[in-house]
């Protein structure tokens, strides 16, 4: 099943995001977001097979994101499929946020 709601999102939408919040946290790297969120937003739009009412549908396809330079960008595009709130974007990279600056599984979301 794929998640219809971001088709009509802008890869720039994930842009503003990802910069703003790096410029909060006053830390981060904004140049892979800002260069990737292209992909993200054809990737999560086009191609990608899930569910985010049931994330832990197995057949879902999974996205590895490997350099942590970019999780901004993921997590921006995680933000408008309601994985993540407002708030959670707003403590990007502070101490045992749900955004913590880098990938990570979390076993209990």
């Amino acid at each position: 099943m794929q998640h219809k709601n971001i088709s009509y999102k802008s890869a720039d939408t994930i842009r503003m995001l990802s910069a703003a919040m790096v410029e909060k946290a006053n830390s981060g790297h904004p140049g892979g977001p800002m260069g990737g969120a292209d992909f993200m937003h054809v990737l999560y739009s086009e191609f990608l097979q899930f569910d985010p009412d049931d994330p832990h549908w197995r057949l879902r396809d999974r996205f590895y994101l490997d350099a942590g330079h970019m999780s901004a960008m993921l997590d921006s595009t995680l933000a408008w499929m309601g994985y993540y709130s407002k708030e959670d974007l707003q403590n990007f990279r502070q101490w045992k946020s749900p955004t913590p600056g880098h990938p990570e599984i979390d076993v209990k979301r």
